[in-house]
């Protein structure tokens, strides 16, 4: 906490200046409003509050002068019909002439367009991003869902991965993702290349590192929590796409207007008929370091399909309710054959994650408002390793993990008086989890298996207290009850909120999770080694309950398009669990209960100048672990250890053509060095006391939109992007392999990140 109070108070004094009655430059060519008021914004520091249809298809024209904010709203005011509607020095609420328009909760927003437009920082600490109207990000072609989670402050992907980022020093399993109100297992396409979460279908995500709402639990570091549109469109609307790897259709239709909708969407994979160079290109970095880096079967199958469907009905103005399901399946079947010993190995794999979520919303009064949800997730992940011999089949390994998770909740919320809410809500959930590990030679057998049952029930409440004289504060605090596991937590959470100057906020927060799901790896290594990780419940004896600690501080300066963003903080987590290291202690094979412990600081920097949009993002993560019967049960560096993490980017935008290039640095994993001797290799230097290289690369992205007539509704979309333009080499990632007895030789895997990858985009919308 000292290191925190002295990094704030150190540079406090350098921010607090005033910029009253402050002129600046400003020029629009042919602007639309909608990018006017982000420019304006980030000028002046100010909010827009406004209904899309008031500025729909509006440009304006200005010339380049010097102007106060008052003097350069009365001429937009005079070019466009529009009013304005200063509230409190900072919000404007944009009007059309003679109507009033009444927008809730102004201050929601303090960061807009915090990466790119699409992308802002909230009061309560919490990211939002829409995919929908997501500017250009480094690398990317189309807005992927968890991708653009990972170019946040915090937040690194040590093994290039869309699905396995850590946030702020957490392990991948303890971030929840949700889709619609469902808890996901299953994080990506093509073992996690690709996010499974259409972003066309995708209306909002919300992303939390720290001070959640009690109303979220169940895991230890971040929430992800995604949803697609509540609204009930008047009008068809639809999209058809393709990139280098996948196409999809999206549509919305009005069944019954004002009552009903329905939206579906459905993405699939094309590999099956053409495998581009973009797909060859990821595929060689999954496929790494395996049997299959090698095969040359022509009927070899790896594919992914995804699909959701949604029922919005709106009963009357006072209760609406929803219908929502999704569906996630990966397949892989794929055989080498070894001519040379007349051996054939097959990896066949399938996973799959479908999701059932139900909602109604009621309106009880102007100030008192309910929502009630049901959900149930089904994962299920099947996985053979089968040898065979001169066509007869000798030996397979088998691995199955299944969930059924289910759950209901209710909350309400009612609004005491403009400075005060409460909310209150209660849960309950039943995770039904299993795993196994077979061998079958002559006769089967049981490697591994477990089969636990918990059912929780929680309760929590939230105070929100808002004073723009003093300071705005949310507490939060949740009680959950695991039946079966005869346990009660208290996760108490604080977030606050001060204005210090004109131009300085300040944000401290506080909180505490419990995890009773977590990731394991397999305690036996099949060949693929792609989905080695599988989920099981805490029982209470070697897998207890995960328990997270978090405090963070930090500040936001906002002036003259410039903004800085600066956050402090110290997590802990204790009860988590690691297999020994087999290579240190071949007959120690089992599971340690340990802590972690984990200092960072995250820092933003962003300026935007003349349709530029530049920025500079820097993560510092030191995080140690200690576990008993390791190590002397003294701490040591953990293996996700990123200490350093650098982005700088730099896009452009002018009309309907964007471009963005950015950057990436950061330092190496650490790993436990193995040195040669007379039997083999040996680890005598400790556990990770050795780093990787560092890791760069830099990625490119450019997209155009266009209409294909004036009067036509037809609209498209073009973009193309590479990955790792450099082809810079990445060690990523250094593994033994044959370390789980004596008789076995260990062997070294390397694995690196992936290389030069290019990828096209083409969409059509009406």
């Amino acid at each position: 906490m000292k290191k925190l109070i002295i990094s704030i108070v150190l540079i406090l004094p350098v921010l607090a200046f005033s910029q009253e009655e402050a002129k600046f430059y400003i020029q629009f060519n042919n602007v639309t409003l909608k990018d006017a008021f982000e420019v304006i914004e980030d000028v002046y520091d100010v909010r827009f509050s406004y209904q899309d249809a008031i500025i729909a298809n509006t440009t304006i024209n200005l010339t380049k002068e010097k102007r106060s904010l008052s003097q350069l709203l009365r001429t937009v005011e005079a070019k466009t019909g529009l009013s304005f509607e200063l509230v409190v020095n900072r919000y404007i609420i944009v009007n059309q002439a003679r109507d009033e328009v009444y927008i809730q909760e102004l201050d929601k927003i303090i960061l807009n367009s915090y990466l790119t437009k699409g992308i802002s920082k909230q009061k309560d600490a919490s990211f939002k991003i829409d995919p929908r109207s997501l500017g250009i990000l480094p690398g990317l072609t189309e807005p992927d869902v968890l991708e653009s989670i990972q170019l946040l402050p915090g937040v690194v992907s040590p093994n290039e991965t869309a699905s396995g980022f850590l946030v702020r020093g957490g392990h991948m399993d303890q971030n929840r993702l949700i889709w619609d109100g469902i808890n996901m297992y299953h994080k990506g396409h093509l073992f996690g290349m690709i996010s499974p979460f259409n972003p066309n279908a995708t209306k909002a995500v919300t992303f939390i590192n720290k001070g959640s709402h009690p109303r979220y639990g169940e895991r230890a570091s971040s929430v992800i929590s995604m949803t697609t549109n509540t609204a009930i469109e008047n009008d068809v609307k639809a999209q058809l796409g393709f990139n280098g790897i996948n196409a999809d259709a999206f549509v919305e239709v009005p069944i019954i207007k004002n009552k009903l909708g329905v939206q579906a969407s459905l993405r699939s994979s094309y590999t099956n008929l053409y495998q581009s160079y973009t797909f060859d290109r990821l595929a060689d970095k999954v496929f790494e370091s395996t049997k299959i880096q090698n095969g040359d079967n022509p009927d070899n199958d790896f594919s992914f399909l995804d699909y959701n469907l949604k029922l919005n009905y709106k009963l009357n103005a006072k209760n609406s309710l929803y219908a929502s399901m999704i569906a996630i399946d990966n397949t892989l079947d794929y055989t080498v054959n070894q001519s040379n010993t007349n051996e054939s190995f097959n990896d066949q794999m399938s996973i799959k994650n479908t999701g059932y979520g139900l909602g109604w919303s009621t309106q009880w009064n102007t100030k008192l408002a309910q929502h009630t949800s049901a959900y149930f997730s089904d994962y299920k992940l099947n996985y053979n390793f089968i040898t065979s011999e001169n066509g007869t089949q000798v030996s397979d390994f088998e691995k199955r993990n299944i969930i059924f998770d289910s759950g209901i909740s209710t909350e309400l919320q009612q609004i005491i008086n403009d400075n005060n809410i409460i909310t209150l809500g209660y849960q309950y959930v039943v995770k039904d989890v299993a795993y196994a590990f077979l061998n079958t030679t002559n006769l089967q057998f049981i490697l591994d298996e477990d089969k636990t049952v918990v059912r929780t029930h929680s309760l929590y409440g939230n105070y929100d207290y808002k004073n723009p004289k003093l300071f705005d504060l949310s507490f939060g605090l949740r009680a959950t009850y695991f039946d079966e596991l005869n346990a009660v937590r208290f996760e108490p959470r604080l977030l606050m909120y001060k204005q210090l100057f004109k131009n300085v906020k300040l944000q401290i927060s506080g909180e505490i999770k419990n995890q009773i799901i977590s990731e394991i790896d397999e305690t036996i290594i099949s060949d693929l080694s792609l989905e080695n990780r599988l989920w099981r419940l805490a029982n209470g004896n070697e897998f207890p309950i995960i328990n997270s600690k978090q405090v963070s501080a930090g500040f936001i300066y906002t002036r003259n398009g410039w903004t800085l963003d600066v956050d402090n903080y110290y997590k802990t987590l204790d009860n988590i669990t690691a297999l020994s290291f087999g290579f240190l202690n071949p007959n120690g094979s089992q599971f340690n209960i340990g802590e972690q412990r984990i200092y960072g600081i995250d820092l933003f920097l962003r300026k935007r100048f003349n349709g530029f949009n530049s920025w500079v993002s820097y993560a510092f993560n030191n995080s140690e672990s200690r576990y008993k019967n390791l190590n002397n049960e003294a701490f040591f560096t953990s293996r996700s250890n990123v200490i350093h993490a650098i982005t700088a980017s730099i896009g452009y935008k002018k009309s309907d053509f964007q471009v963005a290039l950015a950057w990436r640095w950061q330092t190496g994993k650490p790993y436990t060095e193995a040195t040669e001797a007379t039997d083999g290799l040996e680890f005598n230097n400790g556990i990770n006391t050795k780093r990787l290289p560092d890791y760069h690369r830099l990625d490119f992205s450019s997209t155009y939109r266009f209409k294909f007539s004036r009067d036509s509704k037809l609209r498209a979309k073009v973009g193309f992007s590479i990955r790792n333009i450099y082809n810079k080499t990445n060690l990523i990632s250094r593994e033994y392999l044959g370390n789980n007895d004596f008789n076995s030789e260990i062997e070294v895997i390397d694995k690196f990140s992936i290389g030069f990858t290019p990828n096209v985009m083409f969409r059509l919308y009406w």
